[in-house]
């Protein structure tokens, strides 16, 4: 390989130190982004519009912020409200940086920015939620409270070159302690309520199961004192057929009843297993006797046949 010139040699560094010091005086900026431009540390001037900008190489530098609407989350906060009731607040607010020099000369950087912001966020919240009670806070009133902690928040942030766009409250909560209070107090309320319930319906059990009682004790009254005229009546209607029987054929009758006093008496298992020892001429055989054509010494006949029968059946 032939060796360069001197001149084409002064030529290509030339043209390389042109292409660096070009590089070195352009800079780029975003759409969602504002430039300052510093020389030494000092700001020179500030950049709102997008694409490419010329600087002086390597004694400017360029330091890019966020033009969008950017988040910070405060941490939560336990305020007092002003019926002295506690309540754990947990916010956010939304910003934007509309004064980059300003910023830049205050804060530095978005992160101390940001720090600046929670630190006053949680002051800002317990000036404006401490002066209501604590159902202001959970109720529609909040949309005028967090208006003015907007507000206040805004004129606070200015002086930083930030713009507060508005302060929202994510979640509102009891302490932990205050939690577990009102949990046993509403636990206590319902097993009152619960017991109360028991009570009513213990007192209505039992009212129904008297009711049911007593209107048995009536069915069953009923029903005995009609069993008992239903039999009255049925006794009275076989005294009356035995007695018409009767009127009709006496001897027959009372044959009929000796024979059934027979069969009750001389069974295996008659007169209840009682053993009976009767002389021979007594009335009680009578019509054995006159079966077999006897008839007993000194025993008159009886006026009326049949008279032993029901003692016997009786026995």
């Amino acid at each position: 390989m032939s060796r360069l010139s001197i001149p084409t040699t002064i030529t290509l560094v030339a043209l390389a130190a042109l292409v660096v010091l070009g590089i070195a005086s352009l800079f780029t900026v975003q759409q969602t982004q504002q430039a300052l431009v510093l020389q030494f540390g000092e700001p020179v001037g500030v950049v709102n519009e997008p694409g490419l900008h010329v600087k002086m190489p390597f004694i400017q530098n360029v330091v890019y912020l966020d033009k969008r609407i950017l988040h910070v989350d405060g941490a939560a906060a336990q305020i007092l409200a002003s019926d002295q009731k506690r309540l754990v607040v947990d916010a956010f607010l939304r910003y934007r940086i509309v004064d980059p020099l300003l910023f830049y000369q205050s804060v530095r950087t978005q992160q101390t920015a940001e720090a600046r912001l929670q630190s006053v966020l949680d002051a800002t919240l317990r000036q404006t939620l401490g002066r209501v009670p604590l159902l202001g806070i959970v109720s529609e009133q909040r949309t005028a409270l967090m208006a003015e902690a907007t507000r206040i928040m805004g004129e606070q942030a200015r002086s930083l070159g930030i713009q507060v766009i508005d302060v929202r409250v994510k979640r509102t909560d009891l302490p932990e302690e205050n939690t577990q209070a009102i949990f046993a107090r509403m636990r206590t309320e319902r097993e009152r309520e619960a017991r109360e319930y028991r009570a009513q319906g213990a007192e209505e059990a039992l009212r129904v199961r008297s009711g049911a009682d007593r209107d048995r004790t009536v069915l069953i009254a009923e029903a005995q004192r009609s069993a008992e005229i239903l039999r009255g009546e049925g006794d009275a209607t076989a005294v009356k057929v035995y007695a018409d029987a009767f009127g009709q054929d006496v001897e027959f009758f009372t044959f009929y009843r000796s024979m059934q006093a027979y069969r009750d008496a001389l069974a295996p298992n008659g007169a209840n297993g009682t053993t009976m020892v009767l002389a021979p001429d007594t009335e009680f055989f009578r019509y054995f006797r006159s079966l077999l054509g006897e008839q007993p010494t000194g025993v008159k006949p009886p006026a009326t046949p049949g008279a032993a029968a029901p003692t016997a059946q009786a026995r």
